[in-house]
Formats: structure tokens, C-alpha cells, sequence
């Protein structure tokens, strides 16, 4: 089993993609969890699509979503909505009509910061994948607050509700993809 593992946020000290390392080392045998970064992805520009395709950054996107059976997201959450750099990835991943790499893909997701764990940028991240029509997995749902006081100096999660909760995520988001 394959996850591709999306970060929202392309801080070097994110929280977030300290989050999906945990999920990394979480995963149940014969599952492996890899983190693409986003860093390199252009804006959304569909004259740029239209006159040369794909972007490198973007078509390795593209191919390492189409490799992945499942794809975990996680994002903070910035002014009640995903990141603008999750969004933008997300846009060049539904290109292609009912070829669009996402299409149909099973998703987690789950948010590390702020009060509320990043609850409305889940919610926001839910209503933009209904174009996907990518089964979400609703069973586990991870809101992490108070990044501050759930990691240590280093970025690991010092609690241990949280990594078992995303054990569970994991292992739900395996459940989803192998019924696919």
C-alpha cells in the first residue's frame, strides 16, 4: 500500500509535515508513507497548461498521486480556509477531466495549529475535494490545537493521543483505499 503524503504548509519547521512523519512511522506493514513537498509548484495558470503542459514540479505531482493507491493531507489553516499552496496544488491535480490524477482517489486529511486544530480548513478541504469525487475518510477525524504544546524542541508529538489518533487515521485511510 502506497500513501502520498501532502503537506500544506512549506515551512521548513511545519508542524503539519511533522505530523505526516508520524504517520510515516505509524503505518501499518507493508505500508509505506511518502511526503511530497510542494515547494516547487507553479501557480495555477491555464495559459501555462494550455502552451507547454505540465510543469516538471507539477507532472511529477500529477504521477506520484497516480502511483499512490490513498493520499494523506495535512494543512494549518489560514484565514478559516486551506493554505493557498494546498488549493493551487489541488487545482493542477483535478485538471484532465475524469483523468485528473485525484479523481476517485481515497484522501485523509488532518490539521495541525491554531484553536481549533484546523477544523474550518478541513472542512473547506472536504468541499473542495467533492469535485474529486474522492472518497474521504469521516471515521477519524485529527485536529491537532495548540501546536506549541503538542510537539517538543525537535517537531515530534510528545502526546500520545495524538499519534495514536493518527495511527487510526492511517489505518482507516488503508481500510477506504483497499475497498476501493
Amino acid at each position: 500500500m502506497k500513501i502520498l503524503a501532502i503537506s500544506g504548509s512549506l515551512r521548513s519547521g511545519s508542524y503539519n509535515t511533522a505530523a505526516l512523519r508520524v504517520a510515516a512511522d505509524v503505518a501499518p506493514d507493508g505500508t509505506t508513507v511518502t511526503i511530497h513537498p510542494l515547494n516547487d509548484i507553479p501557480l495555477y495558470d491555464f495559459d501555462l497548461e494550455e502552451e507547454v503542459g505540465f510543469p516538471e514540479p507539477v507532472a511529477a505531482l500529477r504521477q506520484a498521486v497516480t502511483d499512490a493507491d490513498a493520499v494523506l493531507i495535512a494543512s494549518p489553516e489560514y484565514n478559516y480556509s486551506v493554505t493557498g499552496v494546498l488549493k493551487n496544488a489541488l487545482d493542477w491535480l483535478s485538471r484532465g477531466g475524469a483523468d485528473a490524477p485525484i479523481n476517485d482517489k481515497p484522501v485523509a486529511m488532518l490539521g495541525v495549529g491554531g484553536r481549533f486544530g484546523a477544523l474550518r480548513s478541513q472542512l473547506h478541504l472536504r468541499d473542495i475535494l467533492l469535485h474529486t469525487k474522492a472518497p474521504v475518510v469521516d471515521d477519524i477525524q485529527v485536529y491537532i490545537a495548540r501546536s506549541d504544546a503538542e510537539f517538543d524542541d525537535d517537531h515530534k508529538v510528545i502526546s500520545e493521543r495524538y499519534v495514536n489518533q493518527i495511527e487510526r487515521l492511517v489505518r482507516s485511510l488503508v481500510e477506504t483505499a483497499t475497498q476501493s
